[in-house]
């Protein structure tokens, strides 16, 4: 329980800044009065509620689970369940990523305006779950590339760097329709689900090869998980233009 009230006030303290910034321009800037209060205020403690339980959350079971599962894993030896997991957890993550959800049914809107894909709700549909897939299978595959990077001890910058070169040479044959969702898309995998997981386990796979520094080897997961989904999305957008 202490812990649980340590973690709301440092919510409380991380969100009073954002607030006392509306608060300033609604008041002093757009000179208008706060209209509902009682709204407000309710909004303000739902998601400092909202985000306490989310990280007393993550402390108490994510990060335990994903550390617990890198480390049974790595014991056993055995690289081809290691990798199988780390593709699961990154596709599963992605796939449950209310910020992917959000931002799939928004381009789809926005490409049926575009005239990219049909205007029907169909076509809307299979597009958002199209772009949904491809960004989960980015990941996944990001986190194998992660973790095989972490067991033969690869250099991060040598493949963030060839990443990003890759990135820039796709986007060059990619439809111009696609390639802003493509780059947004490297943002919205790293959220709220899936950098948790992802973390604790680069750190607990790191933790339990003994060669391997959680500090330099079990970090960079992220990376990939952010750079992936630009160049699977424009690749999703190539095949889409030529259907």
């Amino acid at each position: 329980m202490h812990r649980f009230s340590t973690i709301a006030l440092g919510s409380i303290r991380d969100l009073l800044p954002i607030v006392l910034v509306i608060l300033f321009f609604q008041l002093f800037v757009l000179d208008r009065p706060i209209g509902e209060l009682a709204s407000l205020i309710d909004g303000v403690i739902a998601v400092v509620l909202g985000l306490t339980l989310f990280t007393y959350g993550l402390e108490l079971a994510l990060f335990p689970m994903g550390e617990t599962l890198a480390h049974a894993l790595a014991r056993r030896g055995s690289v081809v369940w290691l990798v199988v997991f780390a593709f699961l957890l990154g596709f599963g993550s992605t796939i449950a990523e209310p910020a992917v959800t959000a931002v799939a049914g928004e381009a789809a809107e926005t490409s049926a305006a575009a005239g990219f894909i049909a205007n029907n709700d169909d076509a809307k549909f299979l597009f958002a779950l199209g772009l949904r897939i491809s960004i989960a299978l980015a990941v996944g595959s990001a986190i194998v590339l992660g973790v095989l990077r972490i067991i033969a001890g690869w250099s991060l910058v040598k493949l963030i760097i060839s990443g990003y070169a890759l990135v820039v040479g796709v986007t060059f044959f990619a439809p111009a329709e696609i390639i802003g969702i493509a780059y947004d898309s490297g943002g919205v995998t790293t959220s709220t689900v899936t950098v948790p997981l992802v973390a604790a386990l680069g750190v607990g796979l790191a933790s339990s090869i003994g060669e391997r520094n959680p500090m330099t080897d079990g970090f960079g997961l992220i990376a990939f998980a952010s750079l992936t989904p630009m160049i699977f999305v424009m690749g999703y957008g190539v095949v889409i233009a030529w259907i």
